[in-house]
């Protein structure tokens, strides 16, 4: 495992290249106006379950833009990272959104409507966290509380644990939680499959925007476990 861990870390250093859009690039609020209030993010997800290398994952863009009450519509929005540059288009519920293959970490907000503008907003994003315990696919009891492990590099500044009973619960990424009994669903006459999922997300404030914007990156990866049957359905405690 360990040595899987560390050619994934190799791959991605690799492949970025450091500099300003590789991996510890840091963060960087950018400049602009600060007429616009903005709210987006980066988020990653898994095309595989425990997902290792950056190609295994997709990231979608969400962005919103307004100016006072006025939300914007008109302009360019775009996210920078070592793969290049997407574009977003805007929905019938204004918001701008977009997508990229893989996960390059590192991603550079730009919002420019006419005079008002924010640019080179960075996040250098968590790195990918991979499940190491339980195993894949184990049988676990769903009344007792389950620990769950995870390998990753830096922490991030915020971690939330989402199961079948539990929308979600916020925790610190110290690479370890134990899950509380009834966070999975069981079934009276069968192991029920269960899809764990552990979301872990960088922020910063842009410099350049009013003071209620932000910009993050999260990438997710989820880990099946079995749960056995239980004859009384169990609610998370």
């Amino acid at each position: 495992m360990q040595a899987r861990l560390a050619s994934t870390v190799l791959w991605t250093v690799a492949a970025c290249g450091g500099g300003s859009l590789g991996p510890g690039a840091g963060n960087s609020g950018g400049t602009g106006s600060k007429t616009l209030s903005v709210e987006g993010s980066a988020r990653a997800s898994p095309r595989q379950i425990n997902a290792r290398a950056p190609a295994d994952f997709d990231t979608d863009f969400s962005v919103r833009a307004s100016l006072g009450t006025q939300a914007v519509t008109s302009g360019t929005v775009t996210v920078t990272s070592a793969s290049g540059k997407t574009t977003l288009t805007v929905r019938g519920d204004n918001r701008w959104t977009g997508s990229a293959p893989g996960y390059d970490q590192v991603y550079v907000l730009d919002v420019v409507s006419g005079t008002d503008k924010l640019e080179g907003v960075r996040v250098d994003g968590p790195d990918i966290h991979v499940f190491t315990h339980p195993s894949e696919g184990e049988t676990v009891d769903a009344t007792m509380p389950l620990p769950i492990a995870w390998d990753r590099g830096e922490k991030a500044d915020t971690a939330a644990m989402h199961a079948e009973n539990i929308d979600s619960i916020a925790i610190s990424d110290t690479g370890t939680y134990s899950l509380a009994p009834g966070a999975l669903r069981t079934d009276k006459a069968l192991a029920r499959p269960n899809t764990l999922r552990l979301t872990r997300t960088n922020r910063v404030v842009p410099a350049g925007a009013t003071a209620d914007s932000t910009w993050t990156v999260s990438v997710d990866n989820t880990l099946d476990v079995v749960a056995q049957p239980q004859a009384t359905p169990l609610v998370a405690r």
